[in-house]
């Protein structure tokens, strides 16, 4: 399934493009040689190996992007984009930071 290679963005990089309601815009490209995620332009770039066959390029998308949050797949919902390139999904908030005992 899909890896986050090292050198993916912050997910505070990733999480500063959503909007207040959590929702963040990505441009996906499925079938590609490497899989990665970058930020250009403004705009989360999403690039996975599978290809666009029956929903499988979508759930990789959604898989890399939970592993470059640090959260479950199943906390991403995938509001609008099932078979486009622009996809957009809502992520959850982050965590607060906790205070040290």
């Amino acid at each position: 399934m899909a890896r986050i290679p090292a050198d993916h963005p912050p997910a505070a990089a990733i999480r500063a493009l959503a909007d207040a309601d959590h929702r963040l815009a990505l441009r996906v490209t499925p079938g590609a040689k490497t899989e990665s995620i970058t930020i250009a332009d403004g705009r989360v770039q999403v690039k996975v190996r599978v290809p666009p066959e029956d929903g499988k390029a979508t759930a990789a998308v959604i898989a890399l992007l939970a592993r470059a949050l640090d959260v479950a797949p199943g906390r991403i919902e995938l509001l609008r984009g099932a078979t486009a390139r622009e996809k957009l999904v809502r992520i959850p908030p982050a965590a607060p930071a906790q205070k040290a005992p």
